[in-house]
């Protein structure tokens, strides 16, 4: 995913050059509102590397200002949920963890969009694109797992026997690529895909080491029981839990319809 993220930033950096020396080519404003429907899914300690793999229904709503044929800014809000689950893996050593979670993700967006075509929703001329997207994003996520048919919130626990929580609201920097088609005259069809590349490796609340509960005490029986759920639990003290090189990325997938919308200029009186 790191090489992936670099290449498509290499990408979007090489095409925004292009962009602005076009600029005076083709100028307009449009203005969109549209809606998102689609899935969702996580990479991390309990998925290392499989996309698509135990996605999640998702949406979201988002408005889009578009100043020029080439380029487009858009604002939004996604709406997802990620799981996790040892025993769906094939690897013996992730079986043998016995982890899972699952976590709604709640994201807010500010995105630029780059067009390798020229596009303007309901024209002719101008009517499909491939796009590449970056920007920045601020979401809030809360780890669960389920014990005896309840969904226990992990982050309050500290499995990992940490002195200081980590945060459920944090930052990640989305990107991705897509494709705009239009529908009708003020009707657009989009498809896109966008991992997250976030700062944090507590999506699945697994990161570092089994914890000692002699140097850091558990501040509860539940706390205990679900800092090691393998099968010879209780022996795993200070053994790898997770891996705390890599943080743990989401991603949002799915297809879209965007409804252009006039906003009129304001009258200009002469004296």
């Amino acid at each position: 995913m790191k090489k992936a993220s670099i290449q498509i930033l290499l990408i979007f950096l090489a095409i925004s050059t292009t962009v602005l020396s076009q600029t005076r080519k083709r100028n307009y404003r449009q203005n969109e509102l549209g809606i998102m429907v689609g899935g969702s899914y996580y990479i991390g300690d309990l998925n290392p590397r499989k996309q698509f793999f135990l996605s999640q229904p998702a949406g979201g709503l988002f408005y889009r200002f578009a100043p020029n044929y080439r380029y487009a800014f858009r604002f939004g809000i996604n709406a997802g949920t990620i799981i996790g689950d040892d025993s769906k893996s094939k690897q013996s050593d992730q079986q043998q963890r016995n982890l899972n979670f699952k976590s709604q993700i709640i994201e807010y967006n500010a995105l630029a969009e780059f067009n390798f075509l020229e596009y303007r929703l309901g024209t002719e001329n101008y009517y499909f694109t491939t796009f590449l997207f970056l920007g920045l994003d601020v979401f809030t996520f809360n780890p669960q797992t389920r014990l005896n048919n309840t969904w226990v919130d992990l982050q309050p626990l500290k499995t990992e026997g940490q002195s200081k929580s980590y945060a459920l609201t944090q930052v990640a920097v989305p990107f991705g690529i897509g494709l705009k088609l239009n529908l009708l005259e003020q009707v657009g069809l989009g498809l896109e895909w966008g991992p997250r590349k976030t700062y944090t490796d507590y999506l699945d609340d697994v990161s570092g080491n089994y914890p000692n509960p002699e140097k850091n005490p558990f501040h509860s029986d539940i706390a205990a029981k679900l800092s090691d759920r393998s099968k010879n639990a209780g022996s795993n003290v200070n053994e790898q839990r997770g891996n705390p090189r890599t943080k743990d990325w989401y991603i949002f997938f799915g297809a879209s319809l965007n409804f252009k919308f006039n906003v009129k200029a304001p009258p200009c009186y002469t004296h």
